[in-house]
């Protein structure tokens, strides 16, 4: 009997434990009063809004240019033509004047050369020629299109035969964790 007796208080000791580990274990984790356990999910619904998005679309083509070069070199804006006739005729009335006369057909001749250099300067510059050359054009346009975006996750879930609904952020799976707090009932 001795033998029984000491059997059945280990068996009643193993009972107890079973017993008060099985009562901790929804009791997971605590800080104060408040204790943490998982739920079973039965629901995830995605929650989606449609949205409008803008991307650039870049566009290039290849197009045909024309510009104009001076010939020889010769520049609108150049002094060198005036310049260079100036003294080509200055040459040329020093050589016709003669006497007193010599003088005042210099500076005509100065004179004249420069405005006709000045002239054929402007009018070699102006007969420039056409250069043809391919250059890359590009713009840029904005493609609009709708598209839909997970804005968060409808979850129900069961906990102890209830069913609740929350709003997360992500999609938590086959269970969530769920916080309870203990509180005091009414006096």
């Amino acid at each position: 009997m001795k033998l029984s007796a000491s059997f059945v208080s280990m068996g009643l000791c193993a009972v107890l434990f079973t017993t008060g580990a099985a009562a901790d274990t929804w009791r997971r984790p605590y800080d104060g009063d408040t204790y943490y356990d998982y739920a079973k999910v039965v629901r995830v619904d995605p929650i989606v809004r449609t949205v409008q998005v803008t991307t650039p679309q870049r566009e290039c083509w290849n197009e045909e240019v024309t510009r104009y070069e001076p010939r020889r070199g010769v520049r609108a804006d150049s002094y060198t033509p005036m310049i260079v006739g100036g003294i080509l005729g200055g040459v040329v009335g020093n050589q016709l004047g003669k006497g007193s006369g010599r003088d005042a057909m210099t500076i005509a001749g100065t004179l004249l050369g420069g405005a006709i250099g000045r002239d054929q300067g402007r009018y070699g510059a102006a007969r420039a020629r056409p250069i043809t050359v391919t250059q890359q054009r590009c713009t840029v346009h904005h493609q609009r299109y709708e598209e839909d975006r997970i804005e968060g996750y409808r979850v129900t879930y069961r906990y102890r035969g209830e069913e609740y609904v929350t709003r997360t952020d992500h999609d938590p799976g086959d269970r969530i964790r769920v916080r309870l707090t203990v509180t005091p009932a009414g006096s």
